[in-house]
């Protein structure tokens, strides 16, 4: 085993990330069972310094814990302003007058006279959602931060 730069370095949550997933490759390949990674694990997370850390390492190969690893830097710019900053104005207006159309139709045919196949008019708007808000009209904002995470994780 190499030596480990600075053994009475403090670790940080990050260096134990990596411990823990180390831990788990060794596991995956057989060098470790279960109650061994188990307890490994539970030292891992008690543990204070690199040098603490590198001695649950002493009798296994490569992979090892990575120190100093760089965080990964989201730039300002790169965040929108907010949840909807990537969502079109005519997505938006249709967005908020689509569930009013169809509280409207259902109280006019309700109220009145208006037979029930009113009640097509909101559902052939939404039906036709692509071709008003463009591609993409059904990615939302949680789909799009999935999307985000996953560019920033690749």
């Amino acid at each position: 085993m190499s030596e480990v730069p600075s053994p009475q370095l403090r670790i940080s949550d990050q260096d134990r990330e990596s411990a823990l997933t180390a831990l788990g490759d060794h596991l995956s390949v057989g060098r470790i069972d279960i109650d061994e990674f188990g307890e490994r694990s539970a030292q891992v997370t008690a543990a204070k310094t690199r040098g603490e850390l590198s001695g649950l390492f002493a009798d296994l190969p490569e992979p090892h814990p990575v120190y100093d690893r760089p965080m990964p830097v989201v730039s300002e710019q790169a965040k929108p302003a907010s949840k909807w900053a990537d969502i079109s104005t005519a997505q938006r207006v249709m967005g908020a007058l689509l569930p009013i159309l169809f509280i409207a139709t259902i109280a006019l045919i309700v109220t009145t006279d208006v037979t029930w196949w009113f009640i097509l008019v909101p559902i052939g708007i939404s039906a036709v959602g692509e071709g008003i808000w463009g591609k993409g009209w059904d990615s939302g904002p949680k789909k799009l931060a999935k999307q985000r995470r996953r560019e920033l994780d690749g």
